[in-house]
């Protein structure tokens, strides 16, 4: 096998969703132009070209409050399934398992191997902040995305109100609107669905060949099996 074609098969599933990402956006920027520009021609205004509307507030807000709730969801699922259990789902870890886990079954302290990350065995605060780096990242990057919807929503906000010759309101007085929680709730409530549907329907059904499903002939019953 080629190293080229050895990198494609090593990163199939990030490649794949990394260019799904670059065409959705993509699309969703060639939908949003032309509504947005729909709307100006409705206020008797003059439509922009795509570069301008890239630039627009209109567009940042409406990436940036879809990243921060996928965001919160992998947040609150890395942590949550730390100590929360569904029995008969693999997106569960098994009954006897929850809480953090010894250092042997995490392979930490003097448990660790010889291939493990080197943080994984030093001990300290080093040791401890690496065995929750993934879910900080994911925190980090959701109250990152969330405070630049609030900043993009709030330009967007008073961008309409200006053209409809209302006055503009304060950052502050934007994080009470009903406009910025309109906008957070109604991901956020997709989000939380979204996972807990495939919680529980992966406890009774099956996808062969997926790690996100059981094999396909285990017992309901049994969680945390990965098929």
């Amino acid at each position: 096998m080629t190293r080229d074609r050895s990198f494609l098969r090593d990163n199939g599933l990030t490649l794949a969703f990394g260019a799904g990402f670059l065409l959705t956006l993509a699309g969703q920027a060639i939908a949003g132009h032309a509504e947005f520009n729909n709307r100006l021609i409705a206020e008797e205004l003059h439509p922009l070209s795509f570069g301008g509307y890239l630039l627009t507030s209109d567009f940042a807000v409406d990436v940036t409050e879809n990243w921060q709730s996928e965001y919160l969801q992998f947040f609150l699922y890395i942590f949550g399934t730390v100590w929360l259990l569904q029995r008969g789902s693999p997106e569960s870890k098994e009954l006897h398992k929850a809480g953090p886990e010894c250092d042997e079954e995490q392979k930490t302290g003097e448990r660790a191997r010889p291939e493990s990350p080197r943080w994984a065995g030093v001990g300290g605060a080093r040791q401890a902040w690496y065995s929750r780096s993934l879910g900080t990242l994911m925190c980090v990057l959701f109250l990152l995305s969330w405070f630049a919807q609030s900043v993009t929503g709030v330009a967007a906000y008073n961008e309409e109100h200006l053209r409809e010759l209302q006055a503009p309101i304060g950052w502050f007085d934007y994080l009470g609107a009903a406009d910025f929680w309109s906008r957070t709730l109604q991901n956020w409530q997709s989000e939380l669905l979204a996972v807990g549907s495939m919680a529980i329907f992966s406890v009774y059904l099956r996808q062969r060949g997926s790690p996100e499903s059981k094999p396909v002939g285990s017992a309901h019953g049994a969680t945390g099996v990965e098929g």
